[in-house]
């Protein structure tokens, strides 16, 4: 695996394990808590991300078809503590394999951007990249919603 490669996936675990940690040790009820109107709970911040993160990297990065249904990870409920940290676990995987057949120049192919109603394009490494950012975005939600529920 590239280097780069190799410290992006080692950077999105570091992510991970600090997304598992704002839930792992909260109570199950504490999964399925909005805080409030326009707000997500952790169990949709976690399959919100990671469906994202498949998305843009699979999809986007490497031109892997995702299959999403963005709006389903939105309704998302019930989900255990297992099984959402079974959703960072599969997408790690899922990256390893893909990352090891990628390489640098690989990154600036041209890939549909599916933010454009009229077309466009996006480069690979967009793709990658807005995977990393917006995890770390929806973690920062996730750093808050657990503030929010230990100090109503």
């Amino acid at each position: 695996m590239d280097a780069f490669f190799s410290e992006y996936l080692t950077t999105l675990k570091k992510l991970h394990r600090d997304f598992i940690a704002t839930f792992d040790d909260l109570p199950d009820e504490a999964l399925d808590w909005v805080p409030g109107e326009d707000m997500n709970s952790l169990v949709v911040l976690v399959v919100h991300t990671t469906g994202s993160a498949r998305f843009w990297i699979g999809e986007v990065g490497v031109g892997d078809p995702a299959y999403r249904d963005r709006p389903a990870e939105f309704q998302a409920k019930g989900l255990t503590k297992d099984e959402l940290k079974a959703r960072f676990s599969t997408l790690e995987a899922y990256l390893s394999d893909k990352f090891e057949q990628l390489t640098l120049a690989d990154l600036g192919v041209a890939r549909p951007d599916p933010r454009k109603e009229a077309g466009g394009t996006v480069t690979a490494a967009e793709g990658v990249l807005h995977a990393l950012e917006h995890t770390g975005l929806h973690l920062g939600h996730a750093q808050i919603t657990r503030q929010l529920w230990q100090h109503p």
